[in-house]
């Protein structure tokens, strides 16, 4: 995953992204609560997308459809739901 990928996928799931030093960090929040978090460092080259799609509690054929933009946020809230991340 490229650090562009990740930052696509961050805006297009519209969370909140933080810069530290070291890492940017992107935090998800739906309806005022937590739901997760993810981070990258912050250099230029490419990363291993694992750690961030267990975060995103995405597998990897809807890691691929987020970045492609074929995923929607809707798409991902209901995934969310179905994996208990997110409860109404």
């Amino acid at each position: 995953m490229t650090p562009r990928e990740f930052d696509r996928v961050v805006a297009k799931f519209g969370m909140t992204v933080i810069e530290g030093s070291r890492h940017r960090r992107a935090i998800l929040h739906y309806q005022g609560d937590f739901v997760l978090g993810t981070l990258r460092s912050r250099g230029p080259g490419e990363f291993s997308d694992h750690l961030v799609r267990n975060q995103l509690r995405l597998s990897e054929s809807q890691l691929r459809a987020a970045i492609r933009c074929t995923l929607t946020l809707d798409d991902y809230i209901d995934i969310l739901k179905a994996k208990g991340a997110i409860t109404e």
